[in-house]
Protein backbone atom coordinates (compact mmCIF):
# COMPACT_ATOMS: atom_id res chain seq x y z
CA UNK A 1 0.00 0.00 0.00
CA UNK A 2 1.15 3.22 -0.49
CA UNK A 3 2.19 5.90 2.48
CA UNK A 4 -1.44 7.93 1.67
CA UNK A 5 -3.13 4.39 2.51
CA UNK A 6 -1.01 3.58 5.31
CA UNK A 7 -1.61 6.94 6.79
CA UNK A 8 -5.47 6.43 6.80
CA UNK A 9 -4.98 2.83 8.33
CA UNK A 10 -3.00 3.92 11.22
CA UNK A 11 -5.48 6.92 12.27
CA UNK A 12 -7.61 4.36 12.27
CA UNK A 13 -5.76 2.27 14.57
CA UNK A 14 -5.54 5.24 17.02
CA UNK A 15 -9.34 5.07 16.99
CA UNK A 16 -9.38 8.33 15.19
CA UNK A 17 -13.00 9.24 13.68
CA UNK A 18 -12.74 12.64 12.38
CA UNK A 19 -10.06 14.68 10.86
CA UNK A 20 -10.78 18.04 10.56
CA UNK A 21 -9.67 20.08 7.21
CA UNK A 22 -9.82 21.02 3.80
CA UNK A 23 -8.45 20.53 0.09
CA UNK A 24 -5.74 21.87 -1.57
CA UNK A 25 -3.45 20.81 -4.61
CA UNK A 26 -0.80 19.14 -2.45
CA UNK A 27 -3.58 16.88 -0.75
CA UNK A 28 -5.39 15.10 -3.50
CA UNK A 29 -3.42 12.30 -3.69
CA UNK A 30 -4.34 11.87 0.20
CA UNK A 31 -8.01 12.34 -0.39
CA UNK A 32 -8.13 9.85 -3.71
CA UNK A 33 -7.43 7.07 -1.34
CA UNK A 34 -9.45 8.74 1.53
CA UNK A 35 -12.68 8.22 -1.07
CA UNK A 36 -12.14 4.19 -1.32
CA UNK A 37 -11.44 4.14 3.03
CA UNK A 38 -14.46 4.14 5.50
CA UNK A 39 -12.68 3.97 8.75
CA UNK A 40 -12.17 7.80 9.56
CA UNK A 41 -14.46 10.01 8.66
CA UNK A 42 -13.24 13.69 6.71
CA UNK A 43 -15.23 16.79 8.12
CA UNK A 44 -14.17 19.57 5.74
CA UNK A 45 -13.90 23.15 7.33
CA UNK A 46 -13.89 26.43 5.30
CA UNK A 47 -11.07 27.53 6.86
CA UNK A 48 -7.75 25.97 7.45
CA UNK A 49 -7.39 27.97 10.97
CA UNK A 50 -10.75 26.86 11.71
CA UNK A 51 -9.72 23.52 11.10
CA UNK A 52 -7.35 23.26 14.04
CA UNK A 53 -9.59 25.05 16.25
CA UNK A 54 -12.47 21.98 15.24
CA UNK A 55 -9.69 19.39 16.22
CA UNK A 56 -9.11 21.39 19.59
CA UNK A 57 -13.01 21.72 20.80
CA UNK A 58 -12.94 17.81 19.58
CA UNK A 59 -10.00 17.21 21.88
CA UNK A 60 -10.80 19.29 24.76
CA UNK A 61 -14.79 17.76 24.82
CA UNK A 62 -13.77 14.00 24.18
CA UNK A 63 -10.59 13.44 25.88
CA UNK A 64 -8.98 12.31 22.57
CA UNK A 65 -6.45 13.53 20.60
CA UNK A 66 -7.87 15.94 17.89
CA UNK A 67 -6.40 15.68 14.34
CA UNK A 68 -6.49 18.16 11.42
CA UNK A 69 -5.19 18.27 8.30
CA UNK A 70 -4.55 21.47 6.11
CA UNK A 71 -2.73 21.79 2.51
CA UNK A 72 0.43 23.58 2.11
CA UNK A 73 -0.78 26.25 0.69
CA UNK A 74 -3.00 27.28 4.03
CA UNK A 75 -0.55 26.09 6.47
CA UNK A 76 0.33 29.52 7.34
CA UNK A 77 -3.37 29.80 8.40
CA UNK A 78 -3.10 27.05 10.67
CA UNK A 79 -0.69 28.87 13.32
CA UNK A 80 -3.34 30.81 15.29
CA UNK A 81 -5.17 27.47 16.80
CA UNK A 82 -1.90 25.70 17.15
CA UNK A 83 -0.73 28.07 19.24
CA UNK A 84 -3.83 28.16 21.19
CA UNK A 85 -3.14 24.20 21.80
CA UNK A 86 0.63 24.22 23.23
CA UNK A 87 -0.36 27.08 25.16
CA UNK A 88 -3.64 25.04 27.00
CA UNK A 89 -1.77 21.65 26.60
CA UNK A 90 -4.34 20.58 24.28
CA UNK A 91 -3.08 17.12 22.09
CA UNK A 92 -3.75 17.60 18.82
CA UNK A 93 -1.89 15.67 15.45
CA UNK A 94 -1.54 18.83 13.26
CA UNK A 95 -1.20 16.98 9.46
CA UNK A 96 -0.41 19.05 6.66
CA UNK A 97 0.76 17.97 3.02
CA UNK A 98 3.37 19.90 1.27
CA UNK A 99 5.62 20.12 -2.13
CA UNK A 100 8.50 17.67 -2.78
CA UNK A 101 11.40 18.61 0.11
CA UNK A 102 13.75 21.35 -1.77
CA UNK A 103 11.47 22.37 -4.23
CA UNK A 104 10.30 25.49 -2.35
CA UNK A 105 13.80 27.19 -3.30
CA UNK A 106 13.34 26.21 -7.17
CA UNK A 107 10.22 28.53 -6.15
CA UNK A 108 7.26 25.58 -6.61
CA UNK A 109 3.95 27.21 -5.78
CA UNK A 110 3.06 26.79 -2.82
CA UNK A 111 6.33 25.95 -0.98
CA UNK A 112 7.97 27.23 2.21
CA UNK A 113 10.00 25.79 5.28
CA UNK A 114 7.02 24.07 7.27
CA UNK A 115 9.11 22.62 10.31
CA UNK A 116 10.82 26.31 10.81
CA UNK A 117 7.07 27.61 10.83
CA UNK A 118 5.65 24.94 12.99
CA UNK A 119 8.63 24.40 15.24
CA UNK A 120 8.31 26.99 18.39
CA UNK A 121 4.36 25.82 18.72
CA UNK A 122 4.41 22.36 19.06
CA UNK A 123 6.03 19.26 21.29
CA UNK A 124 7.48 18.25 18.18
CA UNK A 125 7.34 18.81 14.39
CA UNK A 126 7.93 15.06 12.04
CA UNK A 127 8.75 15.31 8.22
CA UNK A 128 8.09 11.91 6.32
CA UNK A 129 11.14 11.55 3.88
CA UNK A 130 10.19 8.74 2.44
CA UNK A 131 7.41 6.55 2.78
CA UNK A 132 7.75 3.61 4.92
CA UNK A 133 8.32 6.50 7.36
CA UNK A 134 4.75 7.32 7.91
CA UNK A 135 3.43 4.77 9.99
CA UNK A 136 6.34 5.23 12.22
CA UNK A 137 5.80 9.08 12.90
CA UNK A 138 2.20 8.87 13.13
CA UNK A 139 3.18 6.54 16.41
CA UNK A 140 5.26 8.61 17.62
CA UNK A 141 3.18 11.95 16.79
CA UNK A 142 0.46 10.37 19.52
CA UNK A 143 3.21 9.07 21.44
CA UNK A 144 4.47 12.36 21.76
CA UNK A 145 0.81 14.50 21.42
CA UNK A 146 -0.58 12.55 24.70
CA UNK A 147 2.46 12.01 27.09
CA UNK A 148 3.74 13.98 29.81
CA UNK A 149 2.56 17.83 29.49
CA UNK A 150 0.07 17.11 26.32
CA UNK A 151 0.24 19.38 22.91
CA UNK A 152 0.17 19.45 19.53
CA UNK A 153 2.81 17.46 17.28
CA UNK A 154 2.75 18.73 13.87
CA UNK A 155 3.25 16.09 10.72
CA UNK A 156 4.90 17.12 7.32
CA UNK A 157 3.70 15.04 4.56
CA UNK A 158 5.29 16.16 0.83
CA UNK A 159 2.95 14.65 -1.80
CA UNK A 160 5.49 12.80 -3.60
CA UNK A 161 6.36 10.82 -0.16
CA UNK A 162 2.58 9.84 0.28
CA UNK A 163 2.72 8.47 -3.12
CA UNK A 164 5.28 6.06 -1.87
CA UNK A 165 5.23 2.82 -0.82
CA UNK A 166 4.71 2.44 3.16
CA UNK A 167 5.90 -1.57 3.22
CA UNK A 168 4.13 -4.06 5.01
CA UNK A 169 2.94 -4.84 7.31
CA UNK A 170 2.18 -1.67 9.51
CA UNK A 171 3.24 -1.45 13.18
CA UNK A 172 0.67 -2.10 15.62
CA UNK A 173 -0.53 0.91 17.52
CA UNK A 174 0.25 2.04 20.83
CA UNK A 175 -3.19 2.05 21.86
CA UNK A 176 -2.57 3.86 25.40
CA UNK A 177 -1.38 6.57 23.70
CA UNK A 178 -4.72 7.32 21.70
CA UNK A 179 -6.62 8.85 24.52
CA UNK A 180 -5.40 11.71 26.71
CA UNK A 181 -3.09 11.42 29.24
CA UNK A 182 -1.09 8.18 27.75
CA UNK A 183 0.63 8.53 30.59
CA UNK A 184 0.58 9.10 34.33
CA UNK A 185 3.28 10.11 36.17
CA UNK A 186 2.86 10.55 40.15
CA UNK A 187 5.78 12.31 42.80
CA UNK A 188 7.24 10.22 45.30
CA UNK A 189 5.72 9.06 48.57
CA UNK A 190 7.22 11.63 50.84
CA UNK A 191 6.17 14.15 49.03
CA UNK A 192 2.41 12.82 49.12
CA UNK A 193 2.78 12.57 52.78
CA UNK A 194 4.04 16.13 52.90
CA UNK A 195 1.34 17.61 50.83
CA UNK A 196 -1.40 15.72 53.63
CA UNK A 197 0.23 16.29 56.32
CA UNK A 198 0.66 20.49 54.35
CA UNK A 199 -3.52 19.70 53.66
CA UNK A 200 -4.36 18.72 56.94
CA UNK A 201 -3.22 21.43 59.19
CA UNK A 202 -4.21 24.57 57.04
CA UNK A 203 -7.00 26.98 58.36
CA UNK A 204 -8.51 28.75 55.60
CA UNK A 205 -6.89 26.31 52.50
CA UNK A 206 -8.38 27.02 49.05
CA UNK A 207 -7.82 24.50 46.08
CA UNK A 208 -7.71 26.37 42.57
CA UNK A 209 -8.52 23.70 39.56
CA UNK A 210 -6.86 24.48 36.06
CA UNK A 211 -7.40 23.10 33.10
CA UNK A 212 -5.07 20.32 34.13
CA UNK A 213 -7.79 18.63 36.72
CA UNK A 214 -10.02 18.28 33.24
CA UNK A 215 -7.32 17.22 30.91
CA UNK A 216 -6.32 14.65 33.58
CA UNK A 217 -10.39 13.83 34.41
CA UNK A 218 -9.79 14.03 37.63
CA UNK A 219 -12.74 15.65 39.05
CA UNK A 220 -13.67 12.75 41.01
CA UNK A 221 -10.45 13.03 42.98
CA UNK A 222 -11.02 17.25 43.40
CA UNK A 223 -14.40 16.68 44.86
CA UNK A 224 -12.38 13.62 47.60
CA UNK A 225 -9.41 16.39 47.98
CA UNK A 226 -11.85 18.99 48.72
CA UNK A 227 -14.43 16.84 51.25
CA UNK A 228 -10.75 15.15 53.09
CA UNK A 229 -9.47 18.24 53.65
CA UNK A 230 -12.12 21.27 53.60
CA UNK A 231 -10.97 23.14 50.83
CA UNK A 232 -12.82 25.81 49.25
CA UNK A 233 -12.35 25.34 45.96
CA UNK A 234 -12.56 27.00 42.99
CA UNK A 235 -11.47 26.60 39.37
CA UNK A 236 -9.67 29.06 36.88
CA UNK A 237 -11.85 29.80 33.94
CA UNK A 238 -10.40 27.06 31.56
CA UNK A 239 -10.80 24.79 34.72
CA UNK A 240 -14.57 25.34 35.29
CA UNK A 241 -15.83 21.81 35.13
CA UNK A 242 -13.22 20.36 37.75
CA UNK A 243 -15.49 20.21 40.63
CA UNK A 244 -19.90 20.53 40.69
CA UNK A 245 -20.99 24.22 41.22
CA UNK A 246 -23.53 22.96 43.34
CA UNK A 247 -20.96 20.83 45.50
CA UNK A 248 -21.35 23.06 49.25
CA UNK A 249 -17.59 23.34 48.95
CA UNK A 250 -17.42 25.04 45.45
CA UNK A 251 -16.71 28.96 45.26
CA UNK A 252 -17.25 28.97 41.28
CA UNK A 253 -14.75 30.53 38.99
CA UNK A 254 -11.59 32.55 40.72
CA UNK A 255 -9.09 35.50 39.19
CA UNK A 256 -9.90 38.40 36.68
CA UNK A 257 -12.30 36.30 33.88
CA UNK A 258 -15.81 35.33 35.22
CA UNK A 259 -15.07 36.03 38.65
CA UNK A 260 -16.83 37.08 41.38
CA UNK A 261 -15.99 39.41 44.45
CA UNK A 262 -17.51 36.14 46.43
CA UNK A 263 -14.91 33.82 44.79
CA UNK A 264 -11.70 35.84 44.97
CA UNK A 265 -12.50 37.07 48.99
CA UNK A 266 -11.51 33.50 49.80
CA UNK A 267 -8.02 33.53 47.75
CA UNK A 268 -7.44 36.95 49.60
CA UNK A 269 -8.15 35.47 52.90
CA UNK A 270 -6.53 32.23 52.60
CA UNK A 271 -3.70 30.63 54.44
CA UNK A 272 -2.79 28.06 52.32
CA UNK A 273 -3.28 27.51 48.23
CA UNK A 274 -3.25 24.26 46.20
CA UNK A 275 -2.90 24.77 42.65
CA UNK A 276 -3.72 21.81 40.57
CA UNK A 277 -3.30 21.76 37.29
CA UNK A 278 -3.08 25.45 36.82
CA UNK A 279 -0.28 27.73 35.45
CA UNK A 280 -1.15 30.27 37.73
CA UNK A 281 -1.23 33.03 34.48
CA UNK A 282 -2.66 36.30 34.68
CA UNK A 283 -6.04 35.47 34.26
CA UNK A 284 -5.91 32.86 37.02
CA UNK A 285 -4.23 35.16 39.54
CA UNK A 286 -5.75 38.79 38.43
CA UNK A 287 -2.84 39.27 37.30
CA UNK A 288 -0.99 37.80 39.98
CA UNK A 289 -2.65 39.76 42.42
CA UNK A 290 -4.22 37.09 44.38
CA UNK A 291 -3.28 36.49 47.03
CA UNK A 292 -2.07 39.49 47.45
CA UNK A 293 0.09 38.99 50.22
CA UNK A 294 2.17 36.02 49.23
CA UNK A 295 5.01 36.16 52.35
CA UNK A 296 1.97 35.51 54.62
CA UNK A 297 0.19 32.24 52.00
CA UNK A 298 2.00 28.91 51.96
CA UNK A 299 1.90 26.89 48.84
CA UNK A 300 0.74 23.63 47.04
CA UNK A 301 1.40 23.93 42.98
CA UNK A 302 0.74 20.76 41.18
CA UNK A 303 1.42 20.36 37.85
CA UNK A 304 2.39 17.81 34.69
CA UNK A 305 4.56 20.84 33.12
CA UNK A 306 7.58 20.98 35.05
CA UNK A 307 8.23 24.53 33.79
CA UNK A 308 5.23 25.95 35.15
CA UNK A 309 5.79 24.36 38.81
CA UNK A 310 6.24 27.73 41.43
CA UNK A 311 6.70 29.78 38.04
CA UNK A 312 4.62 32.49 39.94
CA UNK A 313 4.91 31.82 43.68
CA UNK A 314 8.23 30.81 44.23
CA UNK A 315 8.08 29.27 47.99
CA UNK A 316 6.01 25.76 48.90
CA UNK A 317 5.90 22.37 48.16
CA UNK A 318 6.26 21.61 44.41
CA UNK A 319 4.35 18.07 43.33
CA UNK A 320 5.12 16.95 39.80
CA UNK A 321 2.86 14.65 38.15
CA UNK A 322 -0.77 14.04 36.71
CA UNK A 323 -3.45 15.60 39.02
CA UNK A 324 -5.38 12.58 38.90
CA UNK A 325 -2.83 10.14 39.85
CA UNK A 326 -1.01 12.42 42.45
CA UNK A 327 -4.54 13.28 44.41
CA UNK A 328 -5.36 9.57 44.70
CA UNK A 329 -1.88 9.38 46.42
CA UNK A 330 -2.18 12.39 48.33
CA UNK A 331 -5.87 10.32 49.47
CA UNK A 332 -4.20 7.38 50.18
CA UNK A 333 -1.37 8.96 52.35
CA UNK A 334 -4.04 11.03 54.47
CA UNK A 335 -5.92 7.68 55.09
CA UNK A 336 -2.12 5.74 55.87
CA UNK A 337 -1.23 8.51 58.11
CA UNK A 338 -5.13 8.29 59.90
CA UNK A 339 -5.23 12.53 59.12
CA UNK A 340 -8.98 13.68 60.55
CA UNK A 341 -11.54 14.85 57.80
CA UNK A 342 -11.74 18.45 58.06
CA UNK A 343 -15.55 19.40 58.20
CA UNK A 344 -17.76 22.66 58.77
CA UNK A 345 -16.76 24.77 55.63
CA UNK A 346 -19.80 24.40 53.93
CA UNK A 347 -21.94 26.27 55.87
CA UNK A 348 -19.61 29.38 55.66
CA UNK A 349 -19.67 28.89 52.27
CA UNK A 350 -22.99 28.96 51.61
CA UNK A 351 -24.38 31.85 54.04
CA UNK A 352 -21.29 33.79 52.21
CA UNK A 353 -23.15 33.09 48.57
CA UNK A 354 -26.01 34.33 49.87
CA UNK A 355 -24.84 37.58 51.49
CA UNK A 356 -23.25 38.28 48.28
CA UNK A 357 -25.75 37.58 45.27
CA UNK A 358 -27.10 40.63 43.62
CA UNK A 359 -29.96 40.92 42.10
CA UNK A 360 -30.67 41.59 38.38
CA UNK A 361 -31.38 44.85 37.39
CA UNK A 362 -33.91 45.75 35.00
CA UNK A 363 -34.36 47.97 32.13
CA UNK A 364 -34.94 48.38 28.80
CA UNK A 365 -32.29 46.36 26.99
CA UNK A 366 -31.38 43.05 27.75
CA UNK A 367 -28.98 42.02 30.38
CA UNK A 368 -26.85 39.65 29.59
CA UNK A 369 -26.34 37.90 32.79
CA UNK A 370 -30.57 37.51 32.63
CA UNK A 371 -29.85 36.00 29.31
CA UNK A 372 -27.40 33.90 30.32
CA UNK A 373 -29.31 32.69 33.04
CA UNK A 374 -32.35 31.95 30.86
CA UNK A 375 -30.48 30.15 27.77
CA UNK A 376 -28.53 27.85 30.41
CA UNK A 377 -31.69 27.03 32.27
CA UNK A 378 -33.76 26.00 29.16
CA UNK A 379 -30.97 23.89 27.53
CA UNK A 380 -31.03 20.03 27.71
CA UNK A 381 -29.27 18.63 30.63
CA UNK A 382 -25.79 17.57 29.54
CA UNK A 383 -25.50 20.04 26.92
CA UNK A 384 -21.87 21.87 26.32
CA UNK A 385 -20.73 25.28 26.31
CA UNK A 386 -17.92 26.61 23.78
CA UNK A 387 -17.49 30.48 24.37
CA UNK A 388 -15.55 33.08 22.82
CA UNK A 389 -13.29 35.27 24.78
CA UNK A 390 -15.13 38.67 26.27
CA UNK A 391 -18.54 39.02 27.57
CA UNK A 392 -19.77 36.05 25.81
CA UNK A 393 -17.16 33.74 28.06
CA UNK A 394 -17.07 35.71 30.80
CA UNK A 395 -21.29 35.31 31.74
CA UNK A 396 -21.59 31.58 31.73
CA UNK A 397 -18.27 31.15 33.67
CA UNK A 398 -19.30 33.43 36.36
CA UNK A 399 -23.42 33.33 36.48
CA UNK A 400 -24.07 29.05 34.69
CA UNK A 401 -23.51 27.08 37.74
CA UNK A 402 -22.62 23.26 36.10
CA UNK A 403 -24.53 20.60 38.01
CA UNK A 404 -21.96 17.69 37.21
CA UNK A 405 -18.32 17.65 36.86
CA UNK A 406 -16.56 17.06 33.64
CA UNK A 407 -15.42 19.22 30.72
CA UNK A 408 -19.04 20.91 29.73
CA UNK A 409 -17.50 24.08 29.09
CA UNK A 410 -14.81 25.12 26.75
CA UNK A 411 -12.99 28.66 26.11
CA UNK A 412 -9.69 29.81 25.18
CA UNK A 413 -8.03 31.83 27.51
CA UNK A 414 -5.05 31.02 27.39
CA UNK A 415 -4.47 33.29 24.24
CA UNK A 416 -8.20 34.22 23.73
CA UNK A 417 -7.72 34.76 20.30
CA UNK A 418 -11.58 35.89 18.69
CA UNK A 419 -13.10 33.28 15.99
CA UNK A 420 -12.28 30.73 18.66
CA UNK A 421 -15.89 29.09 19.57
CA UNK A 422 -18.11 28.35 16.63
CA UNK A 423 -15.78 26.18 15.00
CA UNK A 424 -14.28 24.59 18.03
CA UNK A 425 -18.13 24.15 19.13
CA UNK A 426 -18.46 22.40 15.71
CA UNK A 427 -15.46 20.45 17.00
CA UNK A 428 -17.43 19.64 20.23
CA UNK A 429 -20.24 18.63 18.48
CA UNK A 430 -18.47 15.34 17.00
CA UNK A 431 -17.49 14.31 20.38
CA UNK A 432 -21.36 15.02 22.84
CA UNK A 433 -24.15 12.41 22.57
CA UNK A 434 -25.83 13.18 18.52
CA UNK A 435 -29.17 14.54 20.73
CA UNK A 436 -27.53 16.59 22.76
CA UNK A 437 -27.15 20.52 21.38
CA UNK A 438 -23.46 22.43 21.56
CA UNK A 439 -24.47 25.86 22.08
CA UNK A 440 -21.87 28.57 21.17
CA UNK A 441 -21.35 31.96 23.04
CA UNK A 442 -19.80 34.28 20.66
CA UNK A 443 -19.74 38.07 20.52
CA UNK A 444 -20.21 40.14 17.83
CA UNK A 445 -16.65 41.23 17.33
CA UNK A 446 -15.52 37.43 17.07
CA UNK A 447 -18.72 36.62 14.99
CA UNK A 448 -16.96 38.22 12.25
CA UNK A 449 -14.03 36.14 11.76
CA UNK A 450 -15.69 33.41 11.83
CA UNK A 451 -19.19 33.53 10.09
CA UNK A 452 -18.64 31.56 7.11
CA UNK A 453 -18.16 28.28 9.17
CA UNK A 454 -21.90 28.76 9.60
CA UNK A 455 -22.39 27.21 6.07
CA UNK A 456 -20.11 23.99 7.37
CA UNK A 457 -22.72 23.88 10.39
CA UNK A 458 -25.55 23.72 8.19
CA UNK A 459 -24.18 21.41 5.80
CA UNK A 460 -23.09 18.81 8.02
CA UNK A 461 -26.22 19.23 10.21
CA UNK A 462 -24.61 19.49 13.46
CA UNK A 463 -26.82 20.62 16.94
CA UNK A 464 -25.49 23.51 16.96
CA UNK A 465 -26.79 26.61 18.42
CA UNK A 466 -25.18 30.18 18.37
CA UNK A 467 -25.66 32.49 21.17
CA UNK A 468 -24.44 35.90 19.38
CA UNK A 469 -24.11 38.66 22.02
CA UNK A 470 -24.81 41.98 19.58
CA UNK A 471 -23.16 44.55 20.92
CA UNK A 472 -22.37 46.84 18.05
CA UNK A 473 -18.58 46.60 18.35
CA UNK A 474 -15.56 45.22 19.71
CA UNK A 475 -17.36 45.83 23.59
CA UNK A 476 -14.04 44.09 25.51
CA UNK A 477 -11.35 46.50 23.40
CA UNK A 478 -14.16 49.94 24.36
CA UNK A 479 -14.54 48.57 28.10
CA UNK A 480 -10.49 48.21 28.84
CA UNK A 481 -9.99 51.65 26.83
CA UNK A 482 -12.21 53.46 29.17
CA UNK A 483 -11.09 52.00 32.41
CA UNK A 484 -7.55 52.18 31.33
CA UNK A 485 -7.02 55.17 29.32
CA UNK A 486 -10.82 57.26 29.47
CA UNK A 487 -12.93 58.23 26.57
CA UNK A 488 -13.09 58.71 23.77
CA UNK A 489 -13.47 55.40 22.29
CA UNK A 490 -11.55 54.07 18.82
CA UNK A 491 -11.71 51.63 16.16
CA UNK A 492 -14.69 49.48 18.32
CA UNK A 493 -17.56 50.43 16.92
CA UNK A 494 -19.51 48.01 13.83
CA UNK A 495 -22.11 49.50 11.47
CA UNK A 496 -25.48 47.41 12.22
CA UNK A 497 -25.71 44.04 10.57
CA UNK A 498 -28.58 42.41 10.16
CA UNK A 499 -27.63 38.68 11.48
CA UNK A 500 -30.71 36.98 11.76
CA UNK A 501 -31.09 37.32 7.94
CA UNK A 502 -27.27 36.40 7.53
CA UNK A 503 -27.75 32.92 9.34
CA UNK A 504 -31.25 32.47 7.39
CA UNK A 505 -28.75 32.98 3.92
CA UNK A 506 -26.68 30.12 5.33
CA UNK A 507 -29.39 27.77 5.88
CA UNK A 508 -29.80 27.94 10.22
CA UNK A 509 -33.14 28.98 11.45
CA UNK A 510 -32.49 31.77 13.37
CA UNK A 511 -34.07 34.45 16.01
CA UNK A 512 -33.23 37.54 17.62
CA UNK A 513 -34.22 38.64 21.26
CA UNK A 514 -33.92 42.34 23.30
CA UNK A 515 -35.61 41.98 25.81
CA UNK A 516 -36.51 39.45 28.43
CA UNK A 517 -40.23 38.21 27.30
CA UNK A 518 -38.51 38.26 23.68
CA UNK A 519 -35.86 35.73 24.77
CA UNK A 520 -38.38 33.41 26.40
CA UNK A 521 -40.56 33.48 23.50
CA UNK A 522 -37.63 32.73 21.33
CA UNK A 523 -35.93 29.53 23.57
CA UNK A 524 -38.40 26.90 23.19
CA UNK A 525 -38.28 27.25 18.93
CA UNK A 526 -34.42 27.66 19.95
CA UNK A 527 -33.85 24.17 21.38
CA UNK A 528 -36.54 22.11 19.86
CA UNK A 529 -35.29 22.78 16.78
CA UNK A 530 -32.65 19.61 16.41
CA UNK A 531 -30.14 21.16 13.17
CA UNK A 532 -28.00 24.17 13.81
CA UNK A 533 -29.46 27.50 14.75
CA UNK A 534 -28.75 30.90 15.85
CA UNK A 535 -30.15 33.71 18.60
CA UNK A 536 -28.82 37.33 18.56
CA UNK A 537 -28.85 38.86 21.89
CA UNK A 538 -28.80 42.99 21.59
CA UNK A 539 -27.31 43.68 24.90
CA UNK A 540 -25.65 46.81 25.84
CA UNK A 541 -21.12 47.29 25.80
CA UNK A 542 -19.14 46.08 28.37
CA UNK A 543 -18.41 49.93 29.52
CA UNK A 544 -21.98 50.14 29.93
CA UNK A 545 -22.79 46.96 31.64
CA UNK A 546 -19.72 46.14 33.06
CA UNK A 547 -19.37 42.29 33.15
CA UNK A 548 -17.68 40.04 35.85
CA UNK A 549 -14.26 41.61 36.11
CA UNK A 550 -13.01 42.81 39.01
CA UNK A 551 -10.80 45.60 37.63
CA UNK A 552 -13.42 47.03 35.91
CA UNK A 553 -15.95 46.78 39.26
CA UNK A 554 -13.59 48.86 41.26
CA UNK A 555 -12.46 51.40 38.37
CA UNK A 556 -16.63 52.45 37.42
CA UNK A 557 -17.45 51.92 41.24
CA UNK A 558 -14.40 54.73 42.22
CA UNK A 559 -14.92 56.77 39.25
CA UNK A 560 -18.68 56.93 39.74
CA UNK A 561 -19.64 55.61 35.99
CA UNK A 562 -22.47 55.14 34.92
CA UNK A 563 -22.82 51.82 34.50
CA UNK A 564 -23.53 48.83 36.88
CA UNK A 565 -21.34 45.77 37.69
CA UNK A 566 -22.12 42.64 37.97
CA UNK A 567 -19.51 40.43 40.82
Amino acid sequence: MNAARALLEMLHRYKVEYVFGLPGETTLGLYDEWKRFEGVTHVMARDERHAVFMADGYARTSGRPGVCEGPSVGATHMVPGVVEAVKSCIPLIVMTSDIPLGMEKHNMLTGFDQTSLFSPFVKESLTAHRGEEVPFLVRRAFRVATSGCPGPVHLRLPMDVLAQEAGQPLPPAQERFSVCPGTRTIPGRDEAEEAARTLSSCRKGVMVCGQGVLTSRGWDEVERVAGRFGLATGTTINGKGSISELHPLSIGVIGSRGSTEFSNSFIEEADLVFYVGCSTDSVGTDGWKLPKETGMVRFIHLNISEGELGNSFGDGLLLHGDVKSTLQAILEAADDLGLPKKEGLEEVIRQRRLDAEPSVPSGDRLDPRLATEMITGAMPEGSVIVADPGMSAVYPAAFYKLPEAGRFFVTNYAMGALGYGLPAAIGATYAVECDLPVLNFIGDGSFGFTSGELETAARLERNLKVILFNNGGFGWIRATNLFSFGPPHFATDFTRVDYVSLAKSYGLVAFRASSEDELGVALPGLFAHKGPALLELAVSPEDECVPPVPEWGIRSRQEGLECHYWG
